[in-house]
């Protein structure tokens, strides 16, 4: 059986469309259709069902992506532990939210370097990196949704406490109304965000108030930490990680505006392709950020 074909075969099995799987593979889509149609040709069984939006895999889809994928992924590490050798390293590929990566998986992933580990980070939101490590395109994910399905495996990593902050002049403004009004006094500030659909102060006010927020975006930039920094000048009130504001927060260059009884938190999650942790190099960073992330 031609190699190719499963190759293609298991990327449309993890991307769950002839769409993207061509994407991934810089290939076209008809390309991609019609080595899925010769596959299935050559087993004599179908291995998708098309549907409006991807596609689903049949029982024996399923069952030949379970018995190939692992096999495929071991090629791939043969071929990458002959390059790594050439200079003695290991490379682990990682992905992730920008912020996270840059200030905490790094960090405690340096240490591995002088035993030697090479690291390529990138970053994207879940869905971008998920796909990519499907994909073969990353070793280690870390997410902040559990992936669906048996292909990847995520394992808890840490829970982050989210904080609703604002300038002192803010705060000051404001005053003790914070508490009486909640969410009505809330309002009167302009909003910090990532994107135009406000996620975390929307998870904030879900969780703190029972609500949706009323307010639009006066900022919006795609940086956590330039959230912070945009909120710390003064710009209006944002919803931030702990880790990342502690600093600020002590410093007094922002403010908690509250401090509700049951603070909401986010899990992130450590991922990777189901049977990987076999390999040295990707189980010994997966273990190094569990043992970090005890102190996070």
């Amino acid at each position: 059986m031609d190699l190719a074909l499963l190759r293609t075969f298991v990327t449309v099995h993890r991307a769950g469309s002839f769409t993207r799987a061509a994407a991934l593979l810089g290939l076209s889509q008809p390309a991609v259709t019609g080595q899925i149609r010769t596959l299935e040709k050559q087993l004599g069984r179908p291995l998708f069902l098309r549907q409006a939006r991807g596609v689903t895999p049949t029982t024996i889809g399923d069952e030949l992506a379970h018995r190939a994928a692992p096999h495929l992924d071991a090629l791939v590490e043969i071929t990458e532990t002959g390059l790594d050798e050439e200079s003695g390293v290991r490379t682990l590929h990682l992905a992730g939210p920008p912020e996270f990566v840059s200030l905490r998986a790094l960090p405690a992933l340096t240490p591995l370097i002088s035993q030697g580990l090479a690291l390529r980070a990138s970053f994207g939101n879940a869905e971008e990196t998920l796909e990519g490590l499907a994909a073969g395109h990353h070793d280690l994910t870390i997410a902040a949704a559990r992936p669906r399905g048996e292909l990847l495996t995520a394992t808890p990593l840490c829970d982050e406490e989210h904080v609703l902050v604002a300038s002192p002049r803010w705060a000051a403004r404001l005053g003790p109304g914070v508490l009486r009004g909640g969410h009505v006094v809330l309002a009167q500030l302009p909003v910090v965000e990532v994107h135009e659909s406000l996620p975390f102060v929307s998870r904030y006010w879900a969780a703190v108030f029972d609500s949706r927020p009323a307010a639009a975006g006066a900022v919006i930039v795609p940086d956590l930490r330039a959230v912070l920094e945009a909120a710390a000048s003064g710009a209006g009130l944002a919803v931030l990680p702990r880790y990342l504001c502690e600093g600020e927060l002590h410093s007094g260059r922002v403010v908690a505006l509250l401090d509700p009884p049951v603070p909401p938190l986010r899990t992130y999650f450590l991922v990777v392709r189901t049977g990987t942790l076999a390999l040295p190099h990707i189980a010994r960073a997966h273990e190094w950020l569990l043992r970090a992330a005890v102190d996070w």
